[in-house]
């Protein structure tokens, strides 16, 4: 991944959402760097699209504030919308016009002529490899294709920050990595993404950062890394599986420092660990000692999986 600078490209203060009485989006606090691509979690509901809706200028929040690039997206929403490309989890295109003819369209609304309009639509389709489809109408596009179209057109007049709710939904497999390698060339250009997904290991293997909005709250905001490391504190989890004399195994462990949650399933013992290594090491002899043998150990690592189940609906072993 591309370094990212500190400066921040979004930065969003108090912002919150009423529908009436239910309050969709509760005094969140976030910020994004620049050009870091940055993944927004949540289950459905959470408060996701309407946080995406509202940096997209396109609805306004009941409290609270927000910058794009240095634009304050209240007072001065043309600006902020000039700096963003947007592209939500639907996107309809017309149909009955070719890819060159609907990029042409809204290079147009976005009042780019001369050879500038040229020059940038020639850039957008190279970029999305859809130079062999120029003539193709754009309704018997695939799925794939068709996200690559519509990023094309996010993307015409060059904006600081893209903005992707659900970019990679009803995608293959291969178009997903297709589409998440386009992501990360967009990063290496110096572009900011901020994206929403469902797919998690899609987000774990490309963000910098995310935020985890959880019933409208942000619960976790920053580095996965450090995320990761802040959660660590409660421990690791291990599945030993042993050959036989399972409940004896259990009693051993449950009388070990720095051991909890334990509990048998099967032939294996499933506990968290939260010492160092070297108590760590220091777990296995006692149970040498009373004769069981250990067949496997499984050390189950965090990941943004087990971060999201963790604190969007309780601990997960």
């Amino acid at each position: 991944m591309s370094p990212t600078t500190a400066e921040p490209i979004v930065q969003v203060c108090n912002l919150t959402m009423r529908f009436g009485k239910k309050e969709a989006v509760k005094r969140i606090n976030f910020s994004v760097s620049r050009g870091a691509v940055h993944g927004f979690i949540g289950p459905n509901g959470a408060g996701k699209t309407t946080t995406i809706r509202i940096l997209a200028t396109l609805q306004l929040p009941t409290e609270g504030c927000f910058w794009i690039a240095g634009e304050n997206g209240l007072v001065e929403p043309r600006k902020a919308r000039q700096k963003i490309g947007y592209m939500p989890d639907f996107v309809g295109v017309y149909n009955g016009l070719t890819v060159a003819e609907y990029l042409d369209f809204f290079a147009l609304a976005y009042r780019i002529h001369g050879p500038r309009r040229k020059t940038l639509l020639d850039s957008v389709v190279e970029l999305t490899d859809l130079g062999d489809l120029l003539e193709v109408e754009v309704q018997v596009l695939s799925k794939g294709m068709r996200q690559r179209l519509c990023l094309a057109q996010t993307l015409l007049h060059d904006p600081e920050i893209l903005i992707l709710d659900e970019p990679a939904s009803g995608l293959d497999p291969r178009a997903r990595i297709e589409f998440r390698a386009l992501l990360r060339e967009l990063q290496q250009m110096g572009k900011t993404v901020f994206l929403s997904s469902h797919i998690l290991t899609e987000l774990s293997s490309i963000c910098d950062s995310v935020s985890i909005i959880e019933q409208g709250e942000i619960v976790a905001d920053g580095r996965i890394d450090d995320i990761m490391a802040r959660l660590a504190g409660s421990g690791i989890s291990f599945q030993v599986r042993v050959s036989s004399r399972p409940e004896d195994a259990l009693a051993i462990f449950d009388a070990a420092p720095d051991v909890s949650r334990t509990r048998v399933d099967g032939n294996v013992v499933k506990f968290r660990f939260s010492g160092d290594e070297q108590r760590l090491h220091e777990l296995w002899a006692p149970i040498s000692s009373a004769g069981i043998s250990i067949v496997t150990i499984r050390r189950e690592e965090e990941d943004l999986e087990h971060i999201f189940m963790k604190l969007t609906r309780g601990e997960v072993s």
